[in-house]
C-alpha cells in the first residue's frame, strides 16, 4: 500500500485529499490541532521537523500555505517559500516517488483581472491561459506558487523527482458558491464561475494526481471543475491525469440543481 503523507490536512483542500486517498496509508500532518481530526502538527517552516516526518513516506500532497491571496509579503515568505523548498529537499532526501503541489490560479491570473488589486476578479473578454503560458501573478500570493512551481521544475528536471503541480481554483459547496455569487458585482461573479472547484471534483482531482501515470514531470495542471465559463484551460489536465470533472458553476447558479455536496464519489 502507498504511504501518502498529506501537509495542511485540516484545511478545505486537505479534507477533500483525505476522502479522495482513503485507499492509501495516510500520514496527516497540520499547523496546529483539530479536535475533528486525527492530525499532527508541524511548522512547515522548521526544516528538521519537515524532513522527520516524510521519512517512510512515497508520495506528498503539499498543500500547507498561508492562502490569503491579500496577504502581505512576510506573511506568505515563511511558508509559502521556505516550506516549499523544505518538502521538496525532504522529499530527495527520503527518495519520494511524488510530490503533487498545490498551486493556485492566482500564480496565472493578472492578466484576467478588472484591476491589479482586485485578485479575485475577472474581466469581461478573459484570455485563455494554458498551463504552459508564462507565469502572471496577480498578488504576493501568487508569486509564492510561481516560486513553488519553478521549485518543482527544478526538482523534476536536476533529481527526477515526479512533480504534479494543481492551479487550484475556488474550492466551495454549491451554497458556498451561490452565497459568493449572491455578495458579490459582476467582476467577482465571473471570477466565481469560472473558478469554481467542487468537493467532488476537487477529491476526483488529487486523486489523478496522487495517482496516476505521469506522462511526463514536472506536469502542470489546472484544477477546476468543468465550468462553462472558465478560461483555464482543462484539456491537459483531462489528457495527463484523465482527470473527468463532472460539475459547472453555471448549473448551480443558472439551473435548477439541487445542493448534493458529498453525494458523488471521487
Amino acid at each position: 500500500m502507498t504511504n501518502i503523507a498529506i501537509t495542511g490536512a485540516s484545511g478545505s483542500v486537505g479534507r477533500e485529499a483525505i476522502d479522495a486517498l482513503s485507499g492509501a496509508e495516510l500520514t496527516l500532518f497540520s499547523h496546529s490541532e483539530s479536535e475533528d481530526l486525527e492530525t499532527t502538527p508541524i511548522e512547515i517552516t522548521d526544516r528538521e521537523a519537515v524532513f522527520d516526518a516524510l521519512e517512510g513516506q512515497d508520495v506528498v500532497v503539499h498543500l500547507a500555505a498561508n492562502p490569503d491571496p491579500r496577504a502581505a509579503w512576510d506573511e506568505v515568505s515563511g511558508p509559502n517559500v521556505e516550506g516549499v523548498y523544505n518538502v521538496f529537499a525532504a522529499a530527495v532526501e527520503h527518495d519520494l516517488e511524488r510530490v503533487v503541489f498545490a498551486s493556485s490560479n492566482h500564480a496565472v491570473n493578472m492578466g484576467n483581472t478588472v484591476s491589479p488589486t482586485r485578485p479575485e476578479s475577472t474581466n469581461g473578454q478573459p484570455e485563455v491561459v494554458r498551463p504552459t503560458d508564462e507565469p502572471d501573478p496577480d498578488t504576493y500570493y501568487g508569486v509564492t506558487k510561481v516560486f513553488g512551481e519553478a521549485m518543482g521544475q527544478y526538482y523534476a528536471n536536476r533529481h527526477g523527482l515526479d512533480v504534479v503541480t494543481l492551479r487550484i481554483g475556488w474550492l466551495l459547496t454549491r451554497d458556498e458558491l451561490r452565497e459568493a455569487v449572491a455578495n458579490r458585482d459582476g467582476a467577482g461573479e465571473r471570477y466565481a464561475r469560472a473558478m469554481w472547484l467542487s468537493p467532488d471534483d476537487c477529491r476526483r482531482l488529487i486523486h489523478a494526481a496522487a495517482t496516476r501515470t505521469l506522462p511526463e514531470t514536472p506536469l502542470t495542471a489546472h484544477g477546476i471543475s468543468d465550468n462553462s465559463e472558465r478560461f483555464l484551460s482543462l484539456s491537459e489536465t483531462m489528457l495527463a491525469l484523465e482527470y473527468r470533472p463532472q460539475d459547472d458553476a453555471a448549473a448551480v447558479l443558472d439551473g435548477d440543481e439541487a445542493s448534493r455536496d458529498g453525494l458523488d464519489t471521487a
